[in-house]
């Protein structure tokens, strides 16, 4: 068997919008078959990239390749008195699924949780059926909650190509 390669995790840097950006329209369009518009999307990883208040990037790198993703966003608690860290945005190459990769994405943003006194917990969000993703989440120690996730989007936000209803998703 061939050993694996090995990767490193780190901060996103604003050279790494570009493969940010391809990699959520890939996830995109592979786990909810929706075309990104390329403009809308490359402008919002740029943007948080740029807005540290907004939330974070973590990647993991091999060879000099951002080879996965992830984005963390806050989600402030009355009842705990903490914020809740938003796992989004999740895409790792597909010749790397498998290896250990989104293990240590998230060990990563779990550790740097647990080291910031006031993040109460790690949320995230999965479509009904990515039952692999599950899987996973489960396997890391996650746990599937009661709530249903509800949207409202304002009148005029458009993010999907022009070949699809842009008022989903």
């Amino acid at each position: 068997m061939e050993p694996t390669p090995s990767f490193i995790v780190r901060a996103a840097q604003a050279a790494d919008a570009d493969a940010i950006a391809g990699f959520n329209a890939a996830m995109a369009f592979e786990t909810e078959s929706k075309r990104l518009r390329a403009e809308v999307l490359g402008a919002g990883v740029r943007r948080l990239l740029a807005e540290p208040g907004l939330g974070f990037y973590r990647v993991a790198e091999a060879q000099g390749e951002v080879i996965a993703c992830l984005m963390v966003t806050t989600e402030w608690s009355d009842w705990r008195n903490g914020r809740f860290w938003w796992i989004q945005s999740v895409y790792v190459q597909p010749a790397w699924r498998r290896r250990g990769v989104f293990r240590a994405l998230y060990d990563d943003v779990r550790e740097a949780a647990l080291r910031e006194s006031d993040v109460c917990g790690l949320r995230l969000y999965v479509e009904h059926e990515n039952t692999v993703a599950q899987a996973t989440y489960r396997s890391l120690g996650m746990q599937q909650t009661d709530y249903l996730l509800f949207e409202e989007l304002k009148p005029g936000v458009v993010f999907l190509q022009d070949d699809q209803a842009s008022s989903s998703g």
